[in-house]
């Protein structure tokens, strides 16, 4: 029980966690809603939980969880779903980590953030995860760590995957920049955080060098060898809502207690390595 870990929505990011815990002997549990990726979750050495089973089970067996399900309209799924169930197993939890986004520090004119930044979400959806966020804090006994992460690339999932299909388009909005984080960074710093636990803390997890996400793309399409996709001002994208939420906030965020208080050493600095070697894995 000293290594099991529960991943409540074992996606992209929980997945790459367990990659690192499974050879150290971990048992991984992922609870998931589809029958279908229950089958493909097993196939990676996971133990799934088709969500309406129930998981309580798994809550019992648990001594780590992660938490990567996002908060919707009517609040946050799993809370609303096993609070008291988990609660009530407070005491017997020795980690437990939240997966939020940097958006809840809303826009910053280009400006550094750091942990101690005032939440000031500008948004419905990073509203949610505040709520959600001091949801979970607010449960007595249990060991929180929240993480926030900005945008997530990885293999499947990359720049280069979007330029190599021809449906990357080069959105251009003078002075705008974000953070990123590669998802083997994530995993990482979730690991170094289970090996020291420090209840209540805040981690931002992103990589070195916020920038425009046109100078990712345009990178990318210069390891491929191939055009560079063409620049669309952003007043002329035909984005929906989503896409146009994530270019109203514009920040650098700061990764300094990950390295300080965990000892993380990035294993993707900036966007440059962790495209290269996704690149290769391409490739082969």
């Amino acid at each position: 029980m000293d290594k099991t870990l529960l991943t409540l929505g074992h996606g992209y990011v929980a997945a790459a966690l367990a990659r690192r815990l499974l050879p150290e002997g971990w048992t991984v549990i992922g609870t998931t809603r589809s029958a279908d990726k229950a089958t493909r979750i097993a196939a990676t050495g996971v133990t799934p939980v088709v969500w309406d089973s129930g998981p309580l089970k798994a809550l019992d067996e648990a001594s780590h969880i992660l938490i990567s399900a996002a908060p919707g309209e009517l609040g946050d799924p799993i809370l609303d779903a096993l609070r008291d169930e988990i609660a009530a197993r407070a005491d017997r939890s020795r980690w437990v980590g939240y997966l939020s986004v940097t958006s809840v520090y809303g826009d910053h004119d280009g400006d550094w953030v750091d942990e101690d930044t005032p939440a000031a979400p500008g948004s419905a959806r990073a509203q949610a995860r505040v709520t959600a966020e001091a949801a979970w804090q607010s449960i007595p006994s249990l060991p929180v760590h929240v993480f926030r992460l900005p945008g997530i690339y990885g293999p499947g999932r990359s720049a280069i995957e979007r330029v190599h299909s021809g449906t990357a388009r080069r959105i251009v909005k003078p002075g705008q920049v974000f953070s990123r984080i590669h998802v083997d960074d994530i995993a990482q710093t979730l690991h170094a955080s289970i090996t020291a636990p420090n209840p209540g803390r805040i981690y931002n997890v992103c990589d070195d060098e916020p920038c425009g996400a046109d100078e990712v793309l345009a990178h990318a399409a210069d390891l491929l060898g191939v055009p560079r996709p063409p620049e669309v001002p952003f007043e002329e994208a035909d984005l929906g809502p989503m896409a146009r939420s994530f270019y109203a906030d514009s920040k650098r965020v700061r990764n300094d207690r990950i390295k300080s208080e965990l000892a993380v050493e990035l294993l993707y600095p900036t966007y440059r390595e962790g495209l290269a070697a996704i690149l290769k894995q391409v490739r082969g």
